[in-house]
């Protein structure tokens, strides 16, 4: 179906069901078609606190999936993780209703951007695109704004702005970006991820060069500098580069790095020349590369330095993205959504740098899948904990098929501890956590849970 009839089936008054819409895209798009004047129900496996904003919106979420849901619906849009046999998926193509990607839909609505960027990559996507979307707040260019997460600064996920520009995750799990028109496209670092997708790093690359190469003559590929995957995947594609990162070849650099606590200061170059100086209000070396990412997307996008230094000095995180949640007998908790070996690496590393007396961590591994293929990176990188208590794995969109368990990394690991109950492993933290810990609860499921039992 081409662009003209998703609009259509999706234009004010059309009745529009969203298979999967508690995720953070789909709950996302949801708002943004319900704000475009469509009438919009969904469904979901279970309840969570975007099921419960959505019907405080007024949109109904029936949870479990069952045919009759999507009856008089226009058109059901699925999320890349319900697959043919999912009911309401199944009922669609036998009733000839129309059935449409998210991905697809997001595209749709992008092509009536003049400037769209587009943030992909492995990690980072949420952060980066919250950054952009301050700076493009500071620049008055009213953005329309699609992210994985709750920014405060928008009061959630999503912005619709009256702008020319739409800033938007681009992820690239089931090749969804590849429905998208960036007229920016932002890769910020290519690792092996969605592993019951892709084959492996080859054919990850492969759709990444895809991605980048839907830019059209006059757009922009922003790519990472220091990432040797990223710079491979779009190696001889005819199109422009603006390259950014922390090596001395990148155009858009950070000199000068001073890091106190865990917070950085640095002078922003663009094209070997110093601009202004940048005091990031978020910790972590990982999130200079993200700013500077931000500077290089918003240049594109039309946004002057000041408006960089603007934006990035207020921005001070996301939801679940080392997001300060209280204390626990002395300890500070942090919350984090990292899920994958370099995240937890880069999680624990700004962690460090804050100089507590240990760190505890707790991690729930997020599917089967993952933990069992990148089972020996995993278990490296959870070892830079001083006390790590691991959770049963999140299944999200899978059965254990595997016969792999979080024991299995807990047995594998030095001192971790295997703790599969939410109330026990509360109870743990609160018998043990002491003055001058760091207590951070990690991972994409719902693991949040224990930091908001331990500091009630």
């Amino acid at each position: 179906m081409n662009i003209e009839q998703t609009l259509e089936k999706t234009a004010p008054g059309r009745h529009v069901h969203l298979v999967g819409i508690g995720g953070v895209s789909m709950c996302a798009l949801g708002e943004v078609l319900l704000g475009r004047g469509a009438v919009v129900t969904g469904s979901d496996m279970k309840e969570s606190p975007a099921t419960q904003r959505l019907r405080m919106l007024g949109i109904p979420v029936y949870i479990g999936h069952a045919a009759e849901h999507i009856d008089g619906a226009d058109c059901v849009i699925r999320t890349a993780a319900a697959h043919e046999d999912n009911p309401e998926v199944a009922a669609a193509r036998e009733k000839g209703v129309a059935l449409f990607e998210r991905a697809e839909v997001w595209g749709a609505l992008m092509k009536k951007y003049e400037c769209a960027v587009c943030v992909s990559g492995t990690h980072g996507k949420s952060t980066t695109t919250s950054m952009i979307t301050h700076i493009a707040i500071a620049a008055r260019l009213d953005p329309t704004v699609m992210i994985g997460g709750s920014l405060p600064l928008i009061g959630g996920g999503h912005r619709v702005g009256a702008g020319g520009l739409i800033v938007a995750e681009a992820c690239e799990y089931c090749n969804s970006f590849l429905y998208f028109f960036p007229t920016v496209a932002v890769i910020l670092n290519i690792e092996e991820d969605h592993l019951d997708f892709f084959s492996g790093l080859e054919d990850i690359m492969r759709s990444f060069r895809g991605f980048a190469g839907l830019v059209p003559p006059g757009g922009a590929i922003v790519a990472n500098a220091d990432d040797i995957n990223t710079m491979r995947a779009i190696e001889g594609l005819e199109r422009r580069v603006v390259t950014f990162g922390l090596s001395g070849h990148a155009q858009v650099r950070a000199e000068n790095i001073e890091t106190k606590r865990g917070l950085a200061r640095f002078d922003l170059f663009v094209n070997g020349a110093p601009r202004t100086h940048i005091a990031l209000s978020v910790p972590g070396r990982h999130n200079i590369t993200n700013a500077l990412a931000a500077a290089a997307a918003s240049l594109e996008a039309g946004a002057g330095i000041e408006d960089i230094k603007r934006g990035l000095e207020a921005y001070t995180g996301l939801k679940r993205r080392f997001e300060y949640k209280g204390s626990c007998h002395g300890a500070c908790v942090y919350d984090d959504y990292a899920h994958h070996p370099s995240e937890i690496a880069a999680t624990l590393a700004a962690a460090r740098a804050m100089e507590a007396r240990r760190i505890i961590l707790v991690f729930q591994p997020h599917t089967y899948s993952r933990t069992k293929l990148l089972f020996d990176d995993f278990a490296e990188k959870l070892s830079g904990a001083d006390v790590l208590i691991l959770a049963e794995i999140y299944a999200a969109r899978e059965q254990n098929t595997l016969g792999i368990s979080s024991k299995d990394l807990a047995d594998s690991i030095s001192g971790a501890l295997f703790i599969p109950s939410f109330e026990e492993i509360a109870e743990y933290l609160k018998q043990n956590a002491r003055p001058g810990d760091l207590i951070l609860t990690v991972g994409a499921g719902d693991i949040y849970r224990v930091s908001e039992m331990i500091t009630e």
